[in-house]
């Protein structure tokens, strides 16, 4: 008889003392089934990364690990933020299970995805996606602008699953080729379809926020959006370089078209095409020096090589 996996449930978490109790109730519950039918082995459990809450976070999962079964705790010493606190607690957990599953601390992914994804992963596959049927909870414009990302990234070049946030089962191999990587700028839903192992998707309906405020605001996504495409594409950079050649082009029919109305005497002083001109190249300009200089950050974090977070207590079974 195939042994049992030991599964590790890792769970970033970042001001989630609204729901915590109720997280760590419904996993709790999902496990003991799990064990019970045989389906992992009783040494499972969950890793909650604690990415510098300000609130009670740190103090829940303390008391969580002494006073309830499963429970782990990491506590990084500062926020890191969202990717950064994934990736740390698996490769806490990367010598410690056979399988690893990510999941979000705030109750909208659906935990009863996990046991179709370990069917999954005992067929043979070392990654299982979850992924969205659709967007009904979200607002119309965070739909909008998802659709619009999604899209953009593949015409980028960058390998992603539409619909698919940070949800997904992990073997241990996988997980080791993961920590692997060592780019700072870290965009993990680009980063995994790299692994290349044999790949699944679980499909789910995703619910409302049990409790809580949302912690990735606008602005957070627009950074997001920002880090996925420039980690992974060049093509920015390459679009740069064909806009300055179609402008060189405009410019010299704009040339030929001057010379030839100035030999027919037919000139006008023009100061609003003039200013239009200037506008619109220095305003093409900037942006490219901008795009250039995104990238030339995204360099200057990736050589000073800083660790990408550290590690002030953690707490196992």
């Amino acid at each position: 008889m195939e042994k049992s996996p030991v599964l590790a449930i890792v769970v970033p978490c970042y001001k989630e003392e609204a729901v915590l109790c109720e997280t760590h109730k419904r996993l709790t519950q999902l496990l003991d089934r799990l064990t019970a039918e045989g389906r992992i082995a009783p040494e499972s459990y969950i890793l909650y990364v604690n990415d510098g809450s300000t609130d009670r976070t740190w103090s829940i999962i303390e008391e969580l690990h002494q006073n309830t079964p499963y429970a782990c705790g990491l506590n990084l010493a500062g926020n890191v933020g969202h990717q950064n606190a994934l990736m740390a607690g698996l490769n806490t957990v990367k010598e410690r299970c056979d399988v690893a599953i990510s999941i979000d601390a705030d109750l909208q992914d659906d935990i009863n995805a996990i046991p179709e994804m370990l069917k999954h992963y005992m067929e043979g596959c070392d990654i299982v996606y979850g992924v969205r049927q659709e967007r009904k909870t979200d607002t119309l414009f965070k739909r909008t602008t998802a659709l619009a990302f999604y899209r953009m990234m593949k015409i980028m070049g960058v390998k992603s699953i539409y619909n698919h946030a940070d949800y997904r089962l992990m073997s241990r191999r996988a997980i080791r080729q993961l920590c692997r990587f060592r780019e700072r700028n870290l965009y993990l839903r680009g980063m995994v379809p790299l692994i290349g192992y044999q790949t699944a998707c679980v499909y789910y309906n995703r619910d409302k926020r049990f409790a809580g405020e949302s912690k990735y605001p606008f602005k957070k996504m627009l950074n997001f959006a920002i880090d996925g495409i420039t980690s992974f594409s060049v093509k920015p950079v390459r679009m740069i370089f064909w806009l300055g050649c179609i402008f060189i082009l405009i410019a010299l029919c704009v040339t030929v078209w001057t010379l030839h109305a100035y030999f027919l005497h037919d000139t006008v002083p023009g100061w609003a095409s003039l200013m239009i001109s200037v506008w619109l190249v220095g305003g093409v300009v900037l942006v490219s020096l901008g795009i250039v200089g995104e990238y030339i950050g995204k360099i200057y974090i990736e050589v000073k090589d800083r660790p990408r977070y550290n590690e002030e207590e953690l707490l196992l079974r």
